[in-house]
Formats: structure tokens, C-alpha cells, sequence
């Protein structure tokens, strides 16, 4: 079964409670429906009801299923201002300002998740990429053992031309332009974390350089394998290279002749770039040159999954991330779960 399809399967499985908060938009519309009645999602839209039903009816889109939650009008709308003058009140947000900040449904829907109505949100189809990302930040929030938000792309390669078959996490290529050692140990280990949900497979981390087993001597180097070293010491069992050049962490043949004692054997599926120029580059060379589909970017580090769209980004697209945002929530359901059985320290 190809990748993308594995990810359709496991969001049937359980479905999620997703919000829209763009929902007069007729591409959201479209896969909004779409999901609802492929059973993938269990779909919200956030918005006005009247706007959104006009909407639906010049798609021809009947909205059976789907739940619609007005933020000028809901119940949530009082605890969602205490709620956000209690998250923000430090940085200035006043109850003045609150109260016309919750009619926001891109807001409204961040709160949704942050208080359990929903398990994430998708959006961006009309919102810029700082808007989503800041919003979720601050109203959704970090996971407790990451210290950043950073993003990825799913790199599906099913077509008959691909000579390699199967699902790849990009990180990051959207969003931490110049990552730190430190930075980058993180975007690696979220990366390995999206891999094993999303991929359904044991992640096998490649942290790319220039450089193969310090065959360059340089900064940029000293930084991977600083990261490298950084995910080893907390993560044991996890398979890592780094660092290492992109035909040694995809190609078996080449890594036995470059690297002595691989963990990953040139057959990496999660590619962690060294920084924002070479993701971006990367991710796009693969998509555009190599035929890739890319589904993204997604972000990962969240409490809870809150997806970034492109602006010119189509219905399937949006189908595509409701399905991970779906798979996603499954998997942050699963640790919140195993984190409250887990005994308190001492």
C-alpha cells in the first residue's frame, strides 16, 4: 500500500475531531466534505454558519456531518477570553482585546484544540504561514520535551519512475531558518517522531552535510555532528547517521563504502537538513525535478497538531493534511495518555 494511502487508512481508523477555521473557502469546503464523507475526520468549521452554508451551496456542497460552531455565538466564547487573557495577559492582551480576538476563527479554533473541543486544527488556504504558526504557538503551545516548533514535508515517492519507493520526512524546510546544534538535534528528533506515526515505520535519521564521516572540515560540519552526537546521547535506540552526504543516507551501496558502522545503511527515511536554504532547496528539487509529491509543510513540537496550508494550495492538498492532521492527533492522544500513567517524580 503506498504511504499516502497507509495514512488515509490509519486516520479511518480513528477518526479525529478537526478544525477548519478558513471554511468559506471553497477548496476547505471541498475537502471538508470530502473527508467527512470518506470518514477520515470528524469535521468542525469555525466560522459564521450563514457564510459558510451560501458558501457550500455555490459548490453544491451538502454540509450532512459536519458540525458548524459560530465564535460570535458559542457557549466557549466567555472561558475562551478568560482563557486567552490568562495565556496573554502578560504580553498585553487586555479583556477588551480578547473579546474581539476570539470572533477570529483561526483563534477560535486554536482554543478549541488548546481546551479539548478539537484534537487539531488545520489552516492557511487564506492565512499567511506566521499567522498559523504564531497562533498555534502561543494558544495550542510546545510539547513538554521539545523546545521549538519546527516543520516537515512528507515526500511521497509512489510513481513507477521513482527508483526509490515510499514515504520520506523532509525537516526542516519551512521554518527554522539557521538551526543551532542544539536547535537541530531537536528538528531531528521530532522529524524521527513524525516518521514513525505518519510512516508508520522505525525511523532511520540521516543529518546531511557536505561532508560524509568528517571527509570536510568546517563549521557548518562540526554543527551536524554536534546534533548528532546530541540525538545519540538522548535517544539510543534511535538509528542516526551524521554526518553525511545525501548519496551515502539513501543509497546502500554508497554508505558501505563511505561510512563505516552505519546505523541507517543508506536507507534513510527521515533527511534532516542543516538549515532552511538547503530543506527549502531540497524539498523543492524533489518535487519539482525528481516527481515527488509533497504534502506539507507540517508542523511538529506542538501540544496538539495545528497544520500550516499553502495559499495556493489545492482541495486535495487540503484532504491530504486533514488526513495527517488526523494521524497526528491520534499519536498526540497516545502520549498524553502514556504521560499521565507515568509515575510522578519523587
Amino acid at each position: 500500500m503506498k504511504a499516502l494511502n497507509r495514512i488515509i487508512e490509519a486516520a479511518r481508523m480513528s477518526p479525529m475531531r478537526i478544525v477548519l477555521s478558513e471554511a468559506e473557502d471553497p477548496r476547505v469546503l471541498t475537502a471538508a466534505v470530502r473527508a467527512s464523507r470518506e470518514g477520515i475526520a470528524r469535521i468542525v468549521l469555525a466560522g459564521n454558519p450563514d457564510a459558510i452554508r451560501a458558501a457550500a451551496a455555490r459548490e453544491g456542497l451538502a454540509l450532512e456531518d459536519i458540525a458548524l460552531v459560530d465564535p460570535a455565538e458559542s457557549e466557549w466564547r466567555a472561558p475562551f477570553v478568560d482563557e486567552l487573557v490568562a495565556l496573554r495577559g502578560s504580553k498585553g492582551m487586555t479583556r477588551e482585546r480578547a473579546e474581539s480576538e476570539v470572533l477570529n476563527p483561526l483563534v477560535f479554533a486554536a482554543l478549541m484544540v488548546r481546551r479539548g473541543y478539537a484534537d487539531g486544527s488545520v489552516a492557511g488556504a487564506v492565512h499567511t504561514t506566521a499567522d498559523v504558526v504564531r497562533t498555534a504557538i502561543q494558544l495550542i503551545g510546545i510539547e513538554p520535551s521539545f523546545k521549538l516548533v519546527s516543520s516537515f514535508f512528507l515526500m511521497m515517492l509512489c510513481e513507477p519512475f521513482h527508483r526509490y519507493k515510499g514515504g520520506l520526512v523532509f525537516s526542516d524546510c519551512a521554518l527554522v531558518v539557521d538551526p543551532d546544534a542544539q536547535q537541530l538535534a531537536e528538528i531531528a528528533m521530532a522529524a524521527a517522531d513524525s516518521a514513525r506515526s505518519l510512516l508508520m515505520e522505525e525511523p532511520r535519521v540521516a543529518m546531511l552535510s557536505f561532508s560524509t564521516s568528517g571527509s570536510a572540515h568546517h563549521a557548518h560540519v562540526d554543527k551536524v555532528i554536534e546534533a548528532t552526537q546530541r540525538v545519540k546521547a538522548l535517544r539510543p535506540g534511535l538509528a542516526i547517521d551524521g554526518d553525511v552526504q545525501l548519496d551515502a543516507a539513501i543509497v546502500a551501496e554508497i554508505a558501505e563504502r563511505k561510512i563505516e558502522h552505519s546505523q541507517v545503511g543508506g536507507h534513510a527515511n527521515v533527511l534532516v537538513f542543516p538549515n532552511l536554504d538547503a530543506g527549502n532547496i531540497g524539498y523543492k528539487l524533489a518535487e519539482r525535478i525528481g516527481g515527488a509529491k509533497a504534502i506539507g509543510p507540517l508542523l511538529q513540537g506542538l501540544n496538539y497538531p495545528a497544520n500550516d496550508l499553502s495559499r495556493g494550495c489545492s482541495a486535495e492538498d487540503v484532504f491530504h493534511v486533514i488526513a495527517v492532521t488526523a494521524v497526528q492527533a491520534q499519536a498526540a492522544h497516545e502520549r498524553q495518555a502514556h504521560r499521565s500513567t507515568e509515575p510522578h517524580a519523587a
